[in-house]
């Protein structure tokens, strides 16, 4: 009994120690410390690199509209020619035949006609001889005045028939003469023969393979496909530079000319293309280039730290700091540029937001706001 009586009194005054340890009541927790940074505004203006392939500006392959036998090829692969050089000749004996029928056409028509005119005009005079007699009652019957006027009626009908044969058979040969004027195979622009397929003795048609294939290429264009989140800055007449891997250590140029104006549905890019000089011959189609876009915006936008940007399976937001009191503003994830990433939502510039943004600060939580070091401490 007293060994109970002993062990109550030792826990007794064991719980009176332990209540007069607590932490007086009605104490507030310490608020926690947020290190924040400033919502900037600026013009984004950065450099995006994207591929882009070179073309010749005119690219036409030649073939043959007639059917006929390749007699001479006087170019080659890497011939430069200019406009109207002579570049395939064609003999198409055929043609020749029906050239020759043609204009013994027009031969037989003009001679029929000449014939007719003749006699219609040895006829009309007849007529009007008995016309002026008739004149004199009992000289000429009136059936004989009637006869002779009712032949040159004739005879100017067959007249009309002779001329309508005769232009006719001149339309026939005009078409067999259009004809062979495509037997000579001419350049329709200045530039340089980058495939041949047929030499002399070649059996060519309007079905057949192409004869050559001629490319302008002392002016080039380069295509590039500008992602959606840049076509915004796109500007009629900017110079813009590249390069390509046969000429690493140089820099070209192209001034934007032609907009797409459509995005491609597979790539989510728009085609643009650039005009660039090639005077000396230096590029050639089919280059690769790497093209050093810039990406600008037509206004200024907002810019956070990427630290700032929390994600959630259900928002990105970042915590604004507004009186002490932490606020979850939704934002929608821009472009990058250098330490910072640009963001669109309910922000203003000047706005304090929270350095880390995370779920950790809740919404309304009261907290003490602890200014970001500057950059580079």
């Amino acid at each position: 009994m007293m060994r109970r009586a002993t062990l109550a009194v030792l826990l007794a005054g064991a719980a009176g120690a332990a209540v007069t340890a607590q932490a007086p009541r009605g104490t507030a927790p310490p608020q926690p410390t947020v290190v924040v940074t400033t919502v900037v505004s600026k013009r984004l203006d950065r450099p995006l690199a994207l591929p882009g392939d070179l073309v010749a500006y005119q690219d036409v392959e030649l073939r043959s509209k007639v059917q006929g036998f390749v007699e001479a090829v006087p170019v080659d692969r890497g011939s430069r020619v200019r406009h109207g050089d002579l570049l395939v000749h064609i003999v198409a004996p055929e043609l020749a035949a029906q050239r020759a029928e043609a204009n013994a056409r027009i031969q037989g028509a003009r001679s029929q006609r000449l014939e007719a005119e003749a006699k219609l005009a040895s006829d009309e005079a007849t007529f009007q001889r008995l016309k002026a007699a008739s004149a004199t009652p009992g000289v000429v019957a009136g059936n004989d005045v009637d006869v002779a006027q009712r032949t040159v009626e004739a005879d100017h009908a067959r007249v009309e028939q002779w001329k309508e044969n005769e232009e006719a058979a001149r339309s026939a040969a005009k078409a067999v003469s259009d004809l062979e004027s495509y037997l000579r195979v001419t350049a329709p622009f200045d530039g340089v023969i980058t495939e041949r397929s047929v030499h002399a003795g070649s059996l060519v048609g309007p079905s057949g393979t192409p004869l050559l294939r001629l490319q302008q290429v002392s002016r080039l264009r380069l295509v590039v496909g500008v992602p959606e989140t840049a076509v915004g800055g796109i500007a009629e007449g900017e110079l813009v530079k590249f390069s390509v891997p046969a000429y690493p250590a140089e820099s070209f140029s192209g001034k934007v000319a032609r907009i797409g104006q459509a995005l491609d549905p597979k790539t989510r890019t728009m085609p643009v293309e650039l005009d660039v000089a090639n005077a000396e011959g230096r590029l050639a189609p089919g280059m690769y280039a790497q093209v050093a876009w810039a990406m600008r915006r037509s206004n200024p936008t907002l810019f956070v730290p990427a630290t700032a940007i929390a994600t959630t399976t259900e928002r990105t937001f970042v915590v604004r700091i507004r009186d002490n009191q932490a606020e979850w503003v939704d934002v929608k994830r821009g472009v990058p540029a250098d330490q910072l990433v640009e963001v669109f939502g309910g922000l203003r510039e000047g706005d304090q937001v929270a350095v880390r943004g995370t779920d950790e600060i809740k919404q309304g939580t009261r907290v003490a706001v602890k200014p970001a070091p500057p950059a580079g401490k």
